[in-house]
């Protein structure tokens, strides 16, 4: 007669704690306070760039159709709230701006932060842009070797920085410097910014340099 299996003991984990990390991501989010409308907003809150519906769909594990549906009942009321920001489908992705009626509010504070001096984080990655645009976010992070996003974002709403493109092969947005940027240095083209491009890692080798500091 054969003995009879032992049953797991409750609580128990595989073995070497296979297959941890995939409870720890579990989650369904029907058992949000907010639920899917909840969940949207707050994955939009932290993207830099549009997101579309079907990675939305894959981040929340939802069905398209339905999160579809819920981007357009979030951006309806936030119109009927007359909320300060709106939610856009550009570009085939989603993402929050502020709305137009509210334009000469963010002018007005976009200017007045401009009065402030740029830290040297932010002349840092704005020198890393100018001698290697067009460039992308990852690239110029791989150079400095820290996260740039909130800087990039200073860059940007001072004018200094644009997007200019995308990567073809990895469809990254791609940042150059702004005629602004020229202006504000007293210089006619890029080709008069004196020569420091030789001391920066050569283009090919800062994705080696990205790979090395995620390792």
């Amino acid at each position: 007669m054969s003995e009879p299996t032992a049953a797991a003991a409750p609580g128990a984990t595989a073995p070497d704690g296979a297959g941890a990390a995939d409870e720890q991501l579990a989650f369904d989010v029907a058992d949000f306070p907010g639920g899917v409308h909840a969940a949207l907003e707050a994955v939009l809150m932290v993207v830099d760039e549009p997101v579309t519906t079907a990675a939305l769909a894959s981040a929340l594990e939802q069905p398209a159709d339905d999160v579809r549906r819920a981007l357009a009942e979030l951006e309806a009321g936030y119109a009927g709230q007359q909320r300060g920001f709106t939610l856009r489908e550009v570009g085939g992705g989603w993402r929050m701006y502020s709305r137009h009626e509210y334009a000469p509010v963010v002018e007005r504070f976009v200017l007045d932060g401009q009065q402030a001096r740029l830290t040297q984080a932010s002349l840092e990655t704005l020198a890393v842009i100018a001698y290697r645009q067009p460039v992308s976010r990852s690239r110029v992070a791989a150079v400095r070797g820290v996260n740039v996003d909130g800087v990039i974002r200073t860059l940007l709403g001072r004018g200094l920085v644009e997007e200019v493109g995308h990567d073809e092969e990895s469809t990254a947005t791609l940042y150059g410097t702004t005629s602004y940027f020229l202006e504000r240095l007293g210089l006619q083209s890029i080709d008069e910014l004196p020569a420091l491009a030789p001391y920066l890692p050569e283009v090919d080798m800062l994705d080696e340099i990205a790979e090395g500091g995620r390792g």
